[in-house]
């Protein structure tokens, strides 16, 4: 697979897909990206799971850290990696442990190791690397614009608006 480009429909579809996502490097730190995505994701309705050993004993959000993805009751849909690329493989290797495995393994912005992406597609898992969720989910869904961020989509249709909460856009947008 070519990962220096991804389609939209692509993205769309693992964002519409997957609905619990482990989120290896999390912290509950405000000022770091990890927690502006952790709680844009979890806004959306995800069931985000903060996994960091250094702070398991603590929460975020309300939600327990746990040391690894092997402590996760039940599947997890996807796996966002927020350490650097060094870490990216041994985190690979932890998901592939998992039963049922994951159905995505998603590396954030900077994060590109090409040796984890391909042990993870030879087990049939999508993997996207040096992009971020959050960003994706509001390019694709139009709130991104409302930062006076281009979204790289031309519509002259409408996004939906979410059924519930206030001022959120889906992912249900027709280009």
């Amino acid at each position: 697979m070519n990962h220096d480009s991804y389609s939209d429909a692509a993205i769309r579809s693992i964002l519409k897909r997957v609905r619990r996502i482990a989120m290896v490097g999390a912290s509950e730190n405000p000022a770091k990206p990890s927690f502006l995505v952790f709680k844009y994701l979890v806004e959306r309705g995800y069931d985000v799971i903060p996994v960091n050993p250094g702070r398991v004993g603590t929460e975020m959000l309300g939600r327990p850290f746990l040391p690894n993805l092997a402590a996760i009751e039940g599947p997890v849909d996807m796996v966002d990696i927020f350490r650097n690329s060094e870490a990216a493989l041994p985190i690979v290797k932890e998901a592939l442990a998992l039963e049922p495995k994951p159905q995505v393994i998603w590396m954030q912005l900077t994060v590109r190791n090409d040796e984890a992406a391909a042990l993870a597609e030879a087990a049939g898992i999508e993997v996207i690397m040096n992009r971020c969720p959050k960003i994706e989910f509001g390019r694709l869904s139009g709130e991104i614009s409302w930062q006076g961020v281009n979204s790289r989509i031309l519509s002259a249709k409408r996004p939906a608006l979410s059924t519930k909460g206030f001022q959120k856009l889906t992912l249900d947008r027709k280009t």
